[in-house]
């Protein structure tokens, strides 16, 4: 069992021992469950403690039932409660540095809590599209209030134990412990002190009502319903807390139990886990063992001040690394430094960052005209033009001056990585580190893995992405890597359905509606078109037989590139970013219709959204079949930290499961037949239609 059962004096303890954060997976429930009939029976002991090993009182579900019949079989969580509650004997619960979700829940059946300072408290559920399911929205509101609790679980934001503490009237925490180190002997102690104690204090006898009542109920359901948008547990949250305040204990228990497990089978719970469980299966390489040695990171170098280099290297500098920028002037350098300065004063400006940290952290950055001066780096990143030339020039000299063992990184967001590896002598140490502009915000850090990249260098560049809080998803080498070569696939077919008589602002509304943050035209005009030209011009050398429309093109003819012209797909009023329809793009739209011969048609909403997301996922499976991503889940994560996939339906990959795979196939079919499209495209990639024929689905292939 992963709880072990032991005997001190008078008082049993019972100790979750389930790492990394003991998880009430079956195994530990048992324990707990055997530890109290054990305790119960023993007429020498008169109290009991229950406390967790290790490093956390207990983080809740175990990950590793997750989903599976174990995490519902009894005893379940809310029957090892009750027999907590229903104990014989006091049972005081010692809690430290993590109580989260089923784990706080266990505290709160308990009948006394001591805790250590800087516990971290919290009811996370309403992330996985969940509310607590163990009594939490009943017994939370009875020990700190219903507003502070309807506060917590709302949010699912972690507190810190001393906080709760201080809550006027709470009665969650007898006692505070000041250092975990003495909070054994504290609970102990207590055991003790209340082993007489009869009737034993339990949260569900407490009162719970708010004075408010109605108001404030709607009020804050209207507020949250405000801020939820597309995500149903949070409202359901504030219901579950109402009913508490109007119900029996018991009766307000069935009606959470009632609701969890309604939204248990919503797409949005669905997808929210599944990303839980996608994001912590993105640092799993499956050739690269988890123990593989790593080197060790102390000194970094990034090359270029611009936009990006500046961003790299603020990630570095947040995460407490020293970096050096080297640039070719003095001029770029003192640009570059200005920029990251202006937003770390921001950040200062508005409270979020001491002026103390401001100064250390610009003191970790040092900057350079010299490659020799970064030679001792033991990580160096490049962030130039896209230009292969360019990178062949810099790690010719990378190569020829960095140390022995130094990792040597590109920030290409599209280049052949094996190519710019062929550029040294030490091809082993070449990796791709793919940041997102602006690179000190966005989550995704795609790892591009060279054919010759070493797996200690790929152990290594994984952890520096934990450490700089980046979400890490590993790439093979391709034109585009997993990211850019899928929004390929999406571009074209919003230029596709301009030529057969959809509109950009029909499309963009649609994929908006559909939850993302911007459409292909809107983010066209705020990144660039020219980018996307200089692109297409060079596919067209590259890879004549594939098709485009050219309608993107004749656009930039027109020297119509985006809101830095003020005027791209959309018109811009000076100054401003707000989107307006143009006639000029109407007009040469219609011309260029013309010009083509495509018949025009009504496009529906439902047929933008499949046609942009589906030739995502097409494309996707043959990256998957070449083995680029090792795991669909790692396409979804790439998307939604780096692309502004809707969270709520979990990715493109989990989209198309949650469609079903064989009606995805029988879109395909059908947009194969649009006169303006790639026919050829649509042809389902081997994988889908295998997937098809087994009645499977990309999720079980995590």
């Amino acid at each position: 069992m992963t709880a072990h059962y032991e005997v001190r004096g008078d008082v049993a303890v019972i100790t979750l021992d389930n790492p990394p954060v003991n998880g009430l997976g079956l195994s530990t429930r048992l324990g707990i469950v055997d530890g109290l009939e054990k305790a119960n029976a023993d007429a020498a002991v008169k109290s009991i403690v229950l406390t967790g090993a290790g490093k956390a009182f207990s983080g809740g579900a175990d990950i590793k039932e997750f989903g599976s019949p174990k995490a519902y079989q009894d005893p379940n969580l809310l029957s090892v409660i009750r027999a907590v509650e229903n104990a014989d004997k006091p049972v005081v619960a010692a809690i430290h540095s993590v109580a989260m979700g089923g784990g706080l829940e266990l505290a709160l059946g308990c009948h006394y809590r001591v805790v250590a300072a800087g516990t971290k408290v919290a009811l996370p559920e309403v992330k996985l599209g969940l509310i607590p399911g163990a009594g939490g929205t009943q017994r939370l509101p009875r020990v700190i209030g219903v507003e502070a609790a309807v506060s917590m679980i709302v949010s699912g934001e972690a507190m810190n134990a001393e906080m709760l503490a201080a809550i006027p009237g709470q009665k969650l925490f007898d006692e505070v412990v000041m250092s975990a180190d003495g909070l054994m002997d504290a609970a102990v102690k207590l055991a003790q002190k209340v082993a007489d104690v009869r009737p034993l204090p339990l949260v569900s006898k407490l009162p719970n009502k708010h004075p408010q009542g109605d108001a404030y109920f709607q009020f804050t359901r209207n507020m949250v319903k405000g801020m939820a948008k597309n995500f149903p547990a949070p409202v359901k949250c504030v219901d579950a807390v109402e009913a508490g305040t109007k119900m029996k204990f018991e009766q307000g228990l069935a009606n959470e139990r009632e609701i969890f497990i309604n939204l248990m089978m919503t797409p949005e719970c669905r997808a929210l886990r599944h990303i839980f469980v996608a994001d912590r299966a993105t640092s799993k390489i499956p050739d690269v063992p988890s123990d593989t040695p790593k080197r060790d990171i102390q000194k970094v170098a990034v090359i270029g001040a611009g936009t990006m280099g500046g961003g790299i290297s603020m990630n570095f500098l947040n995460a407490g690394i020293p970096v050096t920028i080297l640039e070719m002037t003095q001029e770029a350098l003192d640009r570059g430094v200005g920029v990251i300065r202006k937003n770390y004063e921001a950040r200062v400006k508005k409270g979020k960052l001491k002026q103390e940290k401001y100064e250390a952290t610009m003191a970790l950055l040092s900057t350079t005209l010299a490659y020799d001066d970064i030679k001792d780096a033991d990580l160096v990143i490049e962030a130039v033009f896209e230009e292969m030339g360019v990178k062949e020039k810099v790690f010719k000299q990378l190569d020829a001056v960095m140390k022995p063992g130094a990792i040597l990184a590109s920030n290409t967001s599209t280049l052949d990585v094996d190519k710019i590896a062929s550029f040294t002598q030490r091809p082993h140490d070449v990796v791709g580190l793919h940041f997102f502009s602006p690179a000190n915000v966005m989550k995704l850090l795609e790892v591009v893995r060279g054919k010759a990249t070493a797996k200690d260098v790929m152990a290594t560049v994984m952890a520096v992405g934990k450490k700089i809080k980046k979400t890490t998803v590993v790439s093979g080498v391709c034109d585009g890597f997993i990211g850019n070569r899928m929004i390929e696939q999406y571009s074209r077919q919003a230029g596709f359905m301009l030529d057969e008589g959809a509109s950009p602002e029909q499309i963009d509304k649609a994929i908006e509606k559909f939850g993302f943050a911007m459409g292909p035209f809107r983010m066209g005009d705020l990144a660039g078109n020219d980018i996307g030209w200089a692109i297409r011009k060079r596919r067209y050398v590259d890879k004549p037989e594939v098709r485009y429309s050219a309608s993107a093109d004749r656009l930039c003819e027109l020297g119509r590139f985006g809101q830095k012209t003020g005027a791209g797909w959309y018109d811009y009023a000076p100054g401003q970013r707000k989107p307006i329809p143009s006639p000029v793009v109407a007009e040469m739209l219609e011309k260029h219709r013309a010009d083509i011969g495509v018949p025009q048609r009504k496009i529906s909403d439902e047929e933008i959204v499949q046609r942009l997301v589906f030739a995502m996922v097409n494309e996707a499976a043959h990256i998957l079949e070449e083995g680029i991503a090792s795991k669909a889940s790692d396409i979804d994560m790439v998307y939604l930290t780096g692309y502004g996939f809707p969270i709520f339906r979990g990715g493109p990959m989990r989209y198309a499961d949650e469609m079903g795979l064989f009606n995805v196939v029988q879109a395909m079919k059908r947009f194969a037949k649009n006169p303006a499209d790639d026919g050829a495209f649509w042809t389902p990639a081997p994988l889908i239609q295998r997937l098809v024929a087994e009645g499977k689905n990309f999720t079980g292939q995590l």
